[in-house]
């Protein structure tokens, strides 16, 4: 299949363009005996489509002509027969079909999810997300499309037309060498206009994702913008991303024309002249009327499979492009995996060590991280202080593994955090950051995201301790109230304590508060930070604020300072900055 369609598009890359196909067909394969099926009953929809014409035949040559009543009424029940069943078939096709394109068009999409699902931060920050969704939604349906529509619809073509040249042939195959010459006029043509098409799918495709990409920065910033006055700015620049998105989608309307009018054309060309001869033939009498209307509708069946094919053509050139923008995402290595043999994590309090931890990002030219050593004692209260973008964050994201070092190794219990299972490592150090996710969905499914299965009165206690309790009153359901999207209806202060409330309830066995309290007032902050004190005694616990408030009574103090992890004396005041 996959040097078929090499054939066919001509790729630069061939070996790529393969592994993108046995990728592609991966997901088909399980469905082999569904594939099956459908394509026997598309077998038997096809012959009873082709019956219909020699029926036709029959009835004018045999049952008009021959004013043989008998046979005339025969067949006229086979024909309600035939139409009938048609019918059926045709309605239990359709519904089969349905199943399985959206079987491998979630498939496909779940697979490519995952995928993405273990890529790190920095993957995130540097690619637009309306881009991502555009891969997501439009480049995976059109592959869909073209895996399982695009494959019925050329089986079903190629069936109907062998069929239809079959019957031209046993009718005449004078007439039928007539539509034989045109079809390499048909094929070079099509060759000449393939890098057009593929060119300008190429284009709308990012301009689909230029639209997704500005929808989805500005939506969610609507009360900034309407804040700043820049209502009438913002709608200039979607009309003008509307306009490109216009300009090119007409332009692949008008390439897509030409590739399909020129053949469609040379067809309905061949289609008069055979209708010329037969019916010279017919006025002549060596030829019959049956006959010559059987063949003109045969003829127009075969063009219909043609004109099929020929979509396919340039469908195979759409597909070509969303393959390509799909595997460039498969092809993203993730930068951190699953051990082949993970270990179990530790039993402890959350003993940390920091062995000649260095690292750096790629877009940077100097590391981030200078050979860090340092000893966090499990169930210490720990402060970590230091001006902004001198890599207190990037620590943590060491810690939950979102990235390894480049050099050294970070120790939970003495294990290297690397030997770990790394979903079971994530689950146990709980982060708590000033930017808070919240979903669409009650006020309860986000306070039990990390944890499912905890029970309500669980949720009600950690509620409670989380200081949520005017909110929960405000609330018209309570817990049961649905927060919207990103929870924006909520303040900074609540959005914090539905954070904390959640890493209460995931029972971590390291806690990282990274700035997690500078939405609340100190005194909100002291009572917080005491029930953490309580809740977590014996854990070890990581502040980073720049709140001296939120940094007191730390057991153990670090700065952050040109790429290391100095101790300070807890006696010494914590260094400011932004």
């Amino acid at each position: 299949m996959s040097r078929f369609l090499l054939r066919l598009i001509e790729t630069d890359d061939p070996a790529t363009f393969q592994l993108a196909i046995g990728w592609l067909f991966g997901f088909v394969r399980p469905h082999l005996r569904a594939i099956l099926g459908l394509l026997a009953l598309s077998l038997s929809a096809s012959l009873l489509v082709l019956a219909q014409p020699w029926l036709v035949k029959m009835l004018i040559d045999d049952g008009l002509l021959a004013k043989d009543f008998g046979v005339l009424l025969k067949v006229a029940l086979a024909m309600i027969a035939v139409g009938i069943f048609s019918t059926l078939l045709a309605g239990v096709n359709r519904y089969l079909h349905t199943r399985l394109s959206g079987r491998i068009l979630f498939a496909l999409r779940d697979a490519l999810y995952q995928h993405l699902q273990q890529l790190s931060p920095a993957f995130y920050g540097r690619r637009r997300i309306g881009d991502l969704l555009s891969r997501l939604d439009g480049d995976v349906a059109e592959i869909q499309r073209f895996a399982v529509d695009s494959l019925f619809s050329a089986v079903s073509s190629v069936i109907g037309l062998l069929g239809a040249v079959a019957l031209l042939l046993t009718l005449s195959w004078k007439l039928s060498l007539i539509v034989a010459l045109l079809i390499p006029l048909e094929v070079l043509w099509l060759r000449w206009m393939r890098r057009k098409v593929e060119r300008n799918v190429r284009q709308l495709r990012e301009r689909s994702a230029d639209v997704s990409s500005f929808l989805v920065e500005t939506l969610p910033a609507m009360k900034f913008i309407q804040a700043a006055g820049q209502q009438q700015r913002e709608s200039q620049r979607l009309r003008h991303l509307g306009d490109s998105y216009m300009s090119q989608l007409l332009k692949l309307q008008v390439t897509e024309f030409f590739t399909n009018a020129v053949p469609g054309t040379l067809t309905s060309l061949s289609r008069a002249g055979a209708f010329l001869i037969g019916g010279y033939w017919v006025i002549q009498g060596t030829w019959q009327l049956g006959a010559l209307i059987a063949f003109s509708t045969y003829l127009g069946m075969a063009v219909g499979p043609v004109q099929s094919l020929l979509g396919l053509y340039v469908a195979l050139q759409r597909m070509t492009v969303s393959l390509g923008r799909v595997m460039e995402l498969k092809r993203e290595p993730a930068q951190v995996s699953q051990p082949q043999q993970p270990r179990d994590l530790p039993a402890g309090v959350g003993d940390l060590r920091f062995e000649n931890v260095w690292f750096g990002h790629d877009e940077r030219a100097q590391p981030v991280l200078r050979g860090i050593d340092a000893h966090i004692p499990g169930g210490l209260k720990v402060a970590i202080s230091g001006a902004s973008g001198v890599g207190k964050s990037t620590l943590i994201d060491l810690l939950q593994r979102f990235y390894d070092p480049d050099q050294g190794c970070i120790r939970l219990e003495g294990i290297d955090l690397r030997e770990l299972d790394l979903f079971a490592l994530r689950w146990r150090i709980a982060v708590v950051s000033q930017d808070i996710v919240l979903f669409r969905g009650s006020l309860a499914d986000n306070l039990s995201y990390s944890a499912p299965q905890v029970s309500r009165a669980e949720i009600e206690k950690v509620a409670q301790l989380a200081q949520l309790d005017s909110l929960i009153e405000s609330l018209p359901h309570g817990l049961d109230s649905q927060l919207g999207e990103r929870g924006q209806q909520l303040s900074g202060g609540q959005k914090q304590r539905i954070a904390i409330a959640r890493a209460l309830l995931q029972d971590p066995l390291i806690l990282v508060l990274d700035e997690a309290t500078s939405a609340v007032d100190e005194a909100t902050e002291r009572e917080v930070i005491a029930a953490i004190d309580q809740l977590f005694s014996g854990r070890t616990r990581i502040l980073i604020s720049h709140r001296p408030s939120t940094l007191a009574q730390a057991e153990l103090r670090f700065e952050m300072h040109d790429g290391q992890l100095l101790t300070r004396p807890l006696e010494e005041p914590v260094l400011h900055g932004r």
